[in-house]
């Protein structure tokens, strides 16, 4: 059976909080999601539409680069590759940046966003995001620290290379593999054997 916690990490019940700067307080009238970048169709949709797309539930655990782990997140959204299918990203693209409310950003490896378990979720544990953990839709990549499952997404773009995100450019690892403890930039330079 396969351990559930990544090495350096503790489980917690609670789901800490963090975030770079303020949390905003963006109203569901005025808010929209959109992709861009690499794509044949893009796609801007408001939150009522947002909520008429296909819906899917995940259950999955989140591991934070501060070392806390939540297990059994019960997610529920749209998957990333609903999103995927309808704006048919071109065959140049290979990765994804997310761009959240605030200017945040992570990027994420194409291959990785597609997973069955990458969603835009609205709804933890039956209800619908606060404002603290993203409302209202966060993007949960439960194969990457936290930080690459920002909140407050606005906007997903897609991209024919790497582009670093917010934490990336300021010091994490790109990847973030809990699993291979990819927590800082300098284990990419000198990775540990």
């Amino acid at each position: 059976m396969k351990e559930r916690v990544p090495p350096g990490q503790v489980v917690t019940n609670k789901f800490p909080v963090l975030q770079y700067g303020e949390i905003p307080n963006i109203s569901l009238e005025n808010w929209a999601f959109k992709t861009s970048g690499d794509v044949e169709k893009e796609l801007t949709v408001a939150w009522n539409q947002f909520l008429e797309l296909p819906k899917a539930e995940i259950t999955a655990d989140m591991h934070c680069v501060t070392k806390w782990s939540k297990l059994d997140n019960k997610w529920e959204g749209v998957r990333f590759k609903t999103i995927y299918d309808l704006t048919k990203p071109k065959t140049s693209a290979k990765y994804i940046l997310a761009h959240s409310f605030d200017g945040y950003s992570a990027n994420i490896p194409l291959n990785i966003a597609l997973n069955n378990d990458v969603i835009l979720a609205y709804k933890h544990d039956g209800q619908l995001l606060t404002a603290e953990h993203g409302k209202p839709v966060r993007l949960v990549v439960p194969e990457r620290y936290g930080w690459k499952s920002a909140k407050w997404i606005t906007e997903i773009e897609f991209l024919n290379k790497d582009k670093r995100g917010y934490w990336e450019e300021n010091g994490y690892h790109n990847n973030g593999d809990p699993w291979k403890n990819e927590r800082f930039k300098w284990q990419e330079e000198c990775p540990q054997k």
